[in-house]
C-alpha cells in the first residue's frame, strides 16, 4: 500500500513525520518496504500489509493505525453533500440484482450536468505521488476516494447504458467483454458482471468496461459503490488474468458500512470539482448493514499468552485507541469489545490479545530462556494412524504420496455416483485441471512408473484426501487406498482381503468384516468392504479397460476405503482368556456348491448349525473342473474344535460334522466331495 505524507497527515492532529510512521507501523507489524521523497516535499512510504489487515489498504486505515500507537487524534473528512435536483433517482435508473449472494450490497447515485476536464493541481499531486496516473476529474475522484477510504468506486457514462438501467448477473458462456484497459475477454457463467439491459457493462469488483467509461462528452454517470463476494472477484481476477487496485481491496473484504460513506464523499467531490447537480437520493439494493460483533477477552488469559504484566484498566486503554469500546467486567474480569465493521480481522480472544501486544510493543513482549514442554500421551487419531501403516508395510504395502490433480480422461470414471469431479479453472492446471476423486487413478499412475522402469511385485497404499462435487456442495473425504500386483488374481484378491481384515481386526473392528458382491466399471470383480451394518469401501480385481487406460500390463487389484470410518473404532477392545491345556482336533471337508453361493453363506450356514465345540471356522480353497459339474464350484473348509476341560475324541466331533453337513445339503443344496 503506497501511502502519501501530505496525504496521510490530512488525517492527523498533530501532523507526523515519515521516520515517525515508519518506527511506529513497523512496531505494529506493518513495516515499511520502501520510502521515496518526492520533488514537492512529499515523501511516499510503501508499507507492508498482510492480507488480513484490509482496513489498512487506505490512508484512512494507515492514519488509524498511527493514531493509535501515538495518541494522536484522528481527523476524518466531513462530508456534505448537497442534493440540489428535485428528480429523484428512482425516477432516472433502476438496479435489478439477480445474485445477492455474489453482490449482498449495491448502491447508485445519479449526477447531471456535470463537465468532464483536468483535475486541478492537488488532486493530480496525491494521485501521482502514490504511482497514479490522472485520467479526468470524475475518474481522479473515484481513485482518490478508493486510496482515502478503501471502498472501490466506479462511475458509468448513464447515456451509454442500454435501457439506462444497470443489473448484476453472472455472465453467459463466452459473452463478450472489453475492458478500459484495452484486453479483450470471453467470460463463463460463473463470472459475476455489471450490466445493462443488453451488455455486460463492467466485470464485478474487478474492472470496467470500454463500452461505458467516463469520456470527454459524457455529461451524466451512475456512480456505483458496492460489496462483491470475495471469492467471486478472485476467480474471476485470475481467470481472466485481470487485476486492478478495486479487485486487490474486494478480495481481501469490505467495510459494509463505508459503502454509502465513500459514495457519498465521491458525489460530493465531483459536484465540487465537475459541477452538475446530484439526483435526489440513494438507489441501495441489498441485505441490511450486518449488526456489531461483540468480542470478549479474558484478562487472565491475555496475561498468559503475551506474558505482559499489565492490568485490566491499562488492557482497556490500549484497546480504546483502536475504536474497541472495551468494556470492563471487574468481577468476571473479561473485558468485552464492539468491534468496528472495518476490522473484518478480529473475531476471536486471540486476536483481541494480539492487539495489546501490538500496541503495547511487540519489542517488550518477554522472551523464555528456556521452553517448558509437557509430555502427553500420542492422541489415539495419531496412534491408529501408525497401526494402519504397521499393518500395511508388514503386508508389504509402501507407502506413496501423489499429487492431488489429475487429467480428466484419467479420473471421470473413478466419480461417485450421482456426484461430479471437481475442475478448478486455473491456468498453471492446463493438463490436470481435476482434483481427483478417488485415489485409484494416483496409485494406477504409480503403478505405470514402475513398470517403465521395471519394478514387479508392486504392492503401495495411499492416504489421503478426494473431491467431489454435488451441485453446489463440494465434497471431500479422507480415504485410504490399496494397490497390488495379482499373478493369481484369485489369489491376490484373499490376500488383499486378509490384509484388510486385519487391518479392521488392528484397529477395534469388533464387529466383524463381511464382503457383499457389488458392479464397477473400475473392477472386473468387486465387492463392498463392510463392517457390521456399514459399507466403508470397495475391492476387487481392477478390469482390463482400467488397466488399458492406465497403460498397464501386469493384472492388478485394488481397494478404496473411507479413512475416517475404518479409524472410527480405535482403540481395540481385546478379550483375554487362558491358554487351554487340552489339544483340539481339525476336521477338513469339501463340498460342491453351485457357483453362486458365497464363502459368507456357507460360514453364516455352518455357525447356524450351532456344532458343539466348535473354535474356529476357515475357508480353504476352491477348486473349479473335472470332476466337477459346470456351473458348479468345490469349496474346502476346516472346522477346528476343543473342549476346554477335557481331551477331545473323534466320536465326539463326528455328529458334530455331520450336523454340518446336513444343514449345508438342505439350505444350499451341497454335495458332500469324496
Amino acid at each position: 500500500m503506497k501511502v502519501s505524507l501530505a496525504w496521510l497527515n490530512e488525517y492527523l492532529d498533530p501532523h507526523v513525520s515519515a521516520d515517525e510512521v515508519e518506527r511506529r507501523l513497523t512496531a505494529q507489524g506493518l513495516p515499511i518496504e520502501t520510502r521515496e521523497k518526492r520533488s514537492d516535499g512529499d515523501e511516499m512510504l510503501d508499507v507492508e500489509v498482510t492480507s488480513n489487515r484490509a482496513d489498512c489498504l487506505s490512508h484512512v486505515g494507515v492514519a488509524r493505525e498511527v493514531a493509535a500507537g501515538s495518541g494522536r487524534a484522528l481527523k476524518l473528512p466531513d462530508i456534505a453533500l448537497l442534493e440540489k435536483s428535485v428528480a429523484a433517482v428512482e425516477s432516472i435508473t433502476s438496479v435489478a440484482n439477480d445474485r445477492f449472494d455474489l453482490c449482498p450490497l449495491y448502491t447508485a447515485r445519479v449526477i447531471r450536468g456535470i463537465k468532464i476536464g483536468p483535475s486541478p493541481a492537488w488532486l493530480v499531486k496525491r494521485l501521482e505521488t502514490i504511482g497514479q496516473r490522472s485520467v479526468n476529474n470524475v475518474v481522479d475522484i473515484t481513485n482518490y476516494v478508493l486510496f482515502a477510504s478503501g471502498q472501490p468506486l466506479h462511475a458509468f457514462d448513464l447515456s451509454r447504458l442500454a435501457g439506462r438501467k444497470i443489473v448484476i448477473r453472472t455472465a453467459r458462456n463466452a459473452e463478450q467483454f472489453d475492458a478500459i484497459d484495452g484486453t479483450k475477454h470471453k467470460l463463463t457463467d460463473q463470472m459475476l458482471v455489471i450490466a445493462d439491459a443488453d451488455k455486460p457493462v463492467a466485470l464485478a469488483g474487478v474492472m470496467g468496461g470500454v463500452n461505458s467509461e467516463v469520456t470527454s462528452s459524457t455529461t451524466e454517470i451512475l456512480l456505483e459503490s458496492a460489496i462483491f463476494d470475495p471469492l467471486a472477484v478472485r476467480r474471476a481476477s485470475r481467470a481472466l488474468k485481470l487485476a486492478s487496485d478495486s479487485s486487490y481491496r474486494f478480495e481481501r473484504g469490505i467495510d459494509p458500512h463505508g459503502v454509502e460513506e465513500a459514495s457519498r464523499w465521491a458525489a460530493a467531490l465531483i459536484l465540487e470539482l465537475a459541477g452538475g447537480e446530484a439526483a435526489r437520493g440513494i438507489i441501495r439494493v441489498g441485505s441490511d448493514l450486518p449488526p456489531a460483533r461483540t468480542v470478549s477477552m479474558r484478562v487472565s488469559r491475555a496475561r498468559e499468552i503475551t506474558g505482559l504484566n499489565l492490568d485490566a484498566s491499562q488492557m482497556v486503554d490500549l484497546l480504546a485507541t483502536l475504536g474497541l469500546a472495551p468494556r470492563l467486567d471487574a468481577a468476571q474480569q473479561t473485558i468485552a469489545c464492539v468491534v468496528p465493521s472495518f476490522r473484518l480481522d478480529l473475531a476471536r480472544e486471540i486476536d483481541l490479545i494480539e492487539e495489546l501486544a501490538r500496541l503495547h510493543g511487540l519489542d517488550d513482549v518477554p522472551v523464555r530462556q528456556k521452553i517448558e514442554i509437557v509430555a502427553r500421551p500420542v492422541q489415539p487419531a495419531i496412534r491408529a494412524r501408525r497401526v494402519l501403516g504397521d499393518v500395511l508395510v508388514a503386508h508389504g504395502y509402501h507407502e506413496t504420496i501423489n499429487f492431488s490433480f489429475i487429467a480428466p480422461r484419467l479420473g471421470e470414471s473413478f466419480a461417485a455416483s450421482g456426484e461430479q469431479p471437481l475442475l478448478i479453472e486455473d491456468e498453471r492446471r492446463k493438463n490436470d485441471p481435476m482434483l481427483r476423486p478417488s485415489l485409484l487413478p494416483s496409485l494406477l499412475s504409480c503403478r505405470k512408473s514402475n513398470q517403465d522402469v521395471g519394478n514387479t511385485h508392486v504392492r503401495i497404499f495411499e492416504t489421503a484426501s478426494v473431491w467431489s462435487k454435488s451441485g453446489r456442495k463440494t465434497i471431500e473425504r479422507r480415504r485410504l487406498g490399496l494397490l497390488a500386483d495379482a499373478a493369481d488374481a484369485q489369489q491376490a484378491v484373499r490376500d488383499l482381503r486378509g490384509t484388510i481384515e486385519e487391518l479392521v481386526s488392528s484397529l477395534g473392528g469388533s464387529m466383524g468384516m463381511t464382503c457383499k458382491p457389488t458392479t464397477s466399471t473400475v473392477f472386473t470383480s468387486a465387492a463392498e468392504v463392510c463392517v457390521g451394518d456399514q459399507v466403508i469401501g470397495v475391492m476387487g480385481a481392477i478390469s482390463s479397460a482400467t488397466q488399458k487406460l492406465f497403460d498397464l500390463q501386469t493384472p492388478l487389484v485394488a481397494a478404496e476405503l473411507e479413512l475416517d470410518l475404518l479409524l472410527a473404532s480405535y482403540p481395540p477392545k481385546h478379550q483375554v482368556s487362558s491358554l487351554t491345556r487340552f489339544p483340539g482336533i481339525e476336521r477338513d471337508i469339501s463340498i460342491v456348491l453351485d457357483e453362486a453361493v458365497t464363502w459368507e453363506q456357507v460360514s453364516r450356514e455352518v455357525i447356524a448349525a450351532q456344532p458343539a465345540l466348535l473354535e474356529d471356522l476357515r475357508f480353504l480353497v476352491t477348486y473349479r473342473g473335472k470332476p466337477i459339474p459346470a456351473g458348479k464350484k468345490s469349496v474346502s473348509l476346516r472346522m477346528f474344535f476343543r473342549d476346554p476341560t477335557a481331551t477331545l475324541r473323534h466320536e465326539q466331533v463326528d455328529p458334530q460334522v455331520g450336523a454340518v453337513v446336513e444343514r449345508l445339503k438342505a439350505t444350499l443344496g451341497a454335495e458332500l466331495r469324496a
